[in-house]
């Protein structure tokens, strides 16, 4: 079924939406390739580089002065989580319920073509097309119990529950003190305002938060970190432009203990998977929070952008292979029809998924809930 859907889009005119664009290149050539692990501090950048770094955006997501006001509309427009939630997913909602209602129209049982139908708008979705055929398959031995847009739906929820039921549970949190945080993901996927809100959200929970702001690299990265971190009433370490990221990591664990502090999180520079060396740099870091502190860090955190569809996969295998991913924050949400990849994640990877953003309030990062995100879709 899967093939046909592909026939029938080459023979398609290309839509000029935004979902049918090709995913973003990874490697846009502003990254320092070059540079060996454990390299001084000094020698990592040349005039070249910076001007290379200057060419990538200076922030890696909203900006946090912005945040404020945003989180104030959302407040008036949300209400409660759950709307908040409704909300973000509404672009996704409207391919898997006002399209699945459309299919019913002038038809009373469910057949061949309206499977290819459905099919087109899960892979739309983002769902991935194996996880499609899957859920596919699954629909068509039931279809017998279909007889309008209510029942598919129903079934659409069984399945995609059934993925998120097969999950592994979140590790339980160390009973260590502090609790260490290790958060990673490439540029642009929205990594420091996640770290920004978890303080906010720990902070608001009576727990004394640290964050360390070992993105030492990138144009703006610590001062970012810094408003985020005093918005939250987090205190904050912090070095030197380009100084050594283990440093930072090393003297924000010490930090910590002579502080009593509950939690620490580790801002981490977001170079590109694609460059085996600077992932070598994120795991040196690992290995000098564990040196520091027994069974540090307790939790990897990996941010990815939903936006980017099937090429977060890609970034969640690459970065579990090298680090031990323990946990996935899905941030932008709000922003793409491609909610599905929700689904996609969970099916592909033997990793839990943790947070999800929908939208830019601190609210908006919510613990995810596999029973209220399918009521959200539908």
């Amino acid at each position: 079924m899967a093939l046909n859907w592909f026939k029938k889009k080459k023979d398609k005119s290309a839509p000029s939406g935004a979902d049918d664009a090709a995913a973003p290149p990874l490697d846009d050539g502003s990254e320092d390739a070059g540079l060996e692990p454990g390299a001084a501090s000094e020698a990592r950048h040349t005039p070249e580089m910076d001007a290379a770094e200057s060419a990538e955006p200076a922030v890696d997501e909203p900006g946090p002065d912005e945040e404020p006001a945003q989180a104030q509309s959302a407040g008036k427009k949300g209400g409660n989580l759950f709307s908040r939630l409704k909300s973000g997913l509404s672009k996704t909602r409207q391919i898997l319920t006002t399209d699945i209602d459309d299919l019913f129209l002038g038809k009373k049982i469910v057949d061949e073509d309206m499977l290819e139908d459905l099919e087109e708008r899960l892979i739309t979705a983002d769902m991935g097309v194996q996880t499609t055929m899957d859920i596919m398959e699954k629909i068509s031995r039931k279809r017998s119990r279909i007889a309008d847009a209510t029942d598919l739906k129903a079934v659409l929820r069984e399945e995609i529950l059934a993925y998120f039921e097969a999950l592994p549970p979140p590790p339980a949190e160390a009973a260590a003190k502090p609790h260490v945080v290790m958060v990673v993901g490439v540029n642009g996927v929205g990594k420091t305002t996640t770290i920004g809100k978890l303080a906010a959200h720990e902070a608001g929970r009576g727990k004394k938060v640290l964050v360390a702001a070992a993105d030492t690299f990138r144009a703006a990265a610590i001062e970012q970190i810094a408003i985020w971190a005093e918005r939250a009433g987090a205190d904050i370490v912090r070095h030197k432009d380009n100084a050594d990221p283990a440093a930072v990591a090393y003297d924000g664990i010490n930090a910590a203990i002579s502080r009593d502090a509950d939690i620490v999180f580790v801002d981490t520079a977001g170079r590109l998977h694609t460059k085996v060396n600077l992932m070598e740099e994120i795991k040196k870091i690992q290995r000098t929070l564990a040196k520091r502190l027994p069974d540090a860090p307790h939790e990897v955190l990996l941010v990815l952008d939903a936006t980017t569809g099937q090429n977060a996969l890609s970034q969640a295998k690459m970065f579990n292979e090298a680090l031990g991913v323990t946990g996935i924050a899905l941030t932008k949400l709000d922003g793409t029809a491609k909610g599905g990849i929700v689904v996609g994640i969970c099916s592909s990877l033997n990793i839990p998924l943790k947070y999800i953003g929908v939208g830019e309030g601190v609210e908006d990062l919510q613990a995810f809930d596999p029973q209220r995100f399918v009521e959200a879709l539908f």
